[in-house]
């Protein structure tokens, strides 16, 4: 028998899903991560301890009202725990997948004990709701009239999507590719989150009313005079242009063999989702291959060159190893700057493949104009000065030459691929510490009245969290401008009766 709530913390320990084996896992792209016995998911459910100030909330851009959600999971009460998380996250099956779950940083737990597995219980929750039939569609009772654009068929534009549907409003999403999910789809690889559950809520939010065009080319193939007849439109295109050794002007940039990170992922889901590769072709297979970049894409760059049967693998970073425990300037609820380790780097058959502090100077030509080497150093970093700024140094006689024939750049993104828009729609770019990104205001409104703007392209390279939280207040500031009001803020009640009324008729 389960014990009081009050007590659950002191009773049960974290526990996570337990992971496929490495040997198993590297041969394939399914999802590996396994779901927890339903008993042991109760038990992390019961660890939560509904705080008087739930900190957690803070960490989570959405407002995922976690403690609610973890208490009518702990008594198995999935249609309520569902109703909780969807009135703030439309897609949490992704995020219980891909974040990086900042609200566990700020779990009020975490201070002395490991913190509660809330993005576990996110995807579960969500999970559930599918395997029991509690997702279905739910298209407004009425429409308003108006029309809007969205722009990009990313988390942030989806979000959008379905909330201006839901507040009555005809939406005709464009996606430049042939399939929707942005990164979702074609940068996050397949074993992280599988595309299915992206295909399934699309397929839930056209069975609502929202038209989806791919191959959709804004300012290309589809004139921008198109989005004349929309009363307004969002540009969701997320911040794809990436930093690039060009932009550094580091040389030898241009060889044969180093390509973003982004090409090479997207190849490799279109290969898993049977679609055709463009040339060149990227593999890893039988090949040296040298990580540049060691974040979430890095990470993902190492896991699929794994699956592809690389020969090696090295993931180098130019900033220094995090410290294993928080350091004394991050304090709780802050986000815990230490290392992480990603299931892609466990993988490695030859162990941790990660190097930090090594700054690359120039890469070698075979003769044939394809790359063989990566000429690097190793830097020192200075301690952070009162702006919280550090100083790398090189240390000199540390020259090493690295032997490689595939280079990865996961380097972060610079800004959106937006000049088009800039140029034909009457709006502007603004610099951020990223590189730049569409201006717009605190209502998500650009300095065309008639376009908004939302997620990564407004804000710069960021989480999908972010990007499903941008999506849904550019939505409700849409809302109000196009009606003079809005009810989106409560919209998910309606949902959440018309769910219940159809789970009370089965």
């Amino acid at each position: 028998m389960l014990p009081d709530k009050s007590r659950g913390f002191m009773t049960f320990k974290r526990q996570l899903p337990e992971y496929r084996p490495p040997e198993e896992r590297r041969q394939d792209f399914k999802e590996f991560v396994n779901a927890l016995p339903p008993e042991l998911l109760q038990q992390q459910a019961y660890r939560c301890m509904n705080c008087g100030v739930p900190f957690c909330h803070s960490g989570c851009p959405l407002g995922n009202m976690i403690p609610d959600f973890n208490d009518y999971a702990k008594d198995d009460r999935w249609l309520e725990a569902l109703e909780i998380l969807h009135a703030t996250n439309n897609f949490p099956e992704f995020t219980g997948r891909v974040c990086p779950a900042p609200c566990e940083n700020a779990c009020v737990l975490g201070i002395n004990e490991p913190a509660v597995t809330i993005e576990i219980l996110e995807r579960e929750i969500a999970d559930q709701g599918w395997a029991r039939g509690l997702v279905k569609p739910a298209p407004p009772e009425t429409r308003t009239g108006k029309k809007v654009a969205v722009v990009g068929a990313g988390p942030s534009g989806l979000a959008a999507a379905q909330q201006l549907n839901r507040a009555g409003h005809n939406v005709v999403v464009y996606e430049r590719a042939d399939a929707p999910g942005g990164l979702l789809t074609y940068g996050i690889p397949n074993f992280k989150l599988d595309k299915q559950l992206v295909f399934r809520r699309v397929e839930q939010m056209e069975q609502e009313g929202v038209v989806f065009r791919y191959n959709a080319d804004v300012g290309g193939n589809v004139p921008l005079d198109e989005l004349d007849g929309y009363d307004a439109v969002l540009i969701a295109i997320g911040s794809t242009k990436p930093r690039t050794f060009e932009d550094l002007q580091i040389p030898g940039w241009d060889l044969n063999g180093i390509h973003p990170a982004m090409d090479f992922l997207t190849q490799q889901t279109r290969r898993v989702l049977g679609k055709t590769v463009d040339a060149p072709e990227i593999l890893a297979t039988n090949k040296k291959v040298v990580v540049v970049g060691g974040g979430d894409t890095g990470s993902d760059c190492v896991g699929t060159s794994i699956r592809q049967g690389c020969a090696s693998v090295l993931n180098i970073e130019l900033f220094p190893k995090p410290p294993e425990a928080r350091a004394v300037d991050n304090p709780w609820p802050q986000w815990a700057s230490i290392l992480r380790t990603s299931s892609s780097h466990q993988e490695a058959p030859e162990g941790d493949c990660r190097e930090w502090c090594i700054n690359t100077k120039h890469f070698e030509d075979d003769g044939n104009g394809n790359v063989c080497a990566l000429h690097a150093v190793r830097v020192s970093w200075s301690e952070p000065d009162e702006t919280g700024r550090r100083t790398m140094t090189e240390i000199p006689g540390s020259e090493m030459r690295i032997e490689c024939d595939l280079v990865l750049l996961a380097m972060g993104f610079t800004q959106p691929e937006a000049d088009r828009f800039v140029e034909g729609l009457d709006i502007e770019f603004e610099k951020n510490r990223f590189g730049k990104a569409i201006k717009a205001n605190s209502a998500y409104q650009t300095d065309n009245p008639k376009v908004f703007a939302c997620g990564d392209a407004r804000r710069g390279q960021s989480l999908v969290v972010w990007a499903i939280q941008e999506g849904r207040e550019a939505a409700r500031a849409i809302d109000l401008n196009l009606m003079g009001y809005t009810d989106l803020h409560a919209a998910n009640v309606f949902l959440h009766e018309a769910i219940r009324s159809q789970y009370a008729e089965e």
